[in-house]
């Protein structure tokens, strides 16, 4: 999970969204709308967007772009919950709120990775006990 979370309001130009982007070397904002969790743009968002409107970028506000509602997930709940939320809603990213704060974002490489170090961890496990005598030590 990414717990160092960039958030503009909705009234945010896409051209400032797209240099902090850059200059984080990010590829997500959260979008608020009075401090509120409102939305999320991906880089891919301010590329269609800018594309498809035939707008400046300097004038298309991010609430325009936002993916809205945002799709959440709480601290403490689940990886497995986490995962059906992406799949349910066919995203990359979760956003981690807890009572209207933004904890982080979880994304599909999130958890990849994660189950990935679990099952590292596991055959680890299973080799080292392999190893192990089957008999009772005294």
């Amino acid at each position: 999970m990414t717990t160092d979370v960039v958030a503009v309001e909705r009234t945010t130009t896409l051209e400032s969204v797209a240099r902090q982007m850059l200059g984080r070397e990010i590829g997500s904002v959260v979008v608020t709308s009075e401090q509120t969790p409102y939305g999320i743009v991906t880089e891919s968002d301010v590329v269609s967007a800018v594309y498809h409107s035939g707008r400046p970028i300097d004038e298309i506000p991010t609430g325009r772009v936002a993916s809205h509602p945002l799709v959440t997930i709480e601290p403490g709940q689940s990886t497995r919950l986490a995962v059906k939320r992406l799949q349910d809603e066919r995203i990359k990213k979760l956003v981690v709120v807890d009572d209207l704060e933004v904890k982080g974002i979880i994304t599909t490489q999130d958890l990849i990775d994660h189950y990935g170090n679990l099952t590292a961890e596991l055959k680890s496990i299973r080799e080292q006990r392999q190893r192990e005598p089957s008999w009772p030590r005294r």
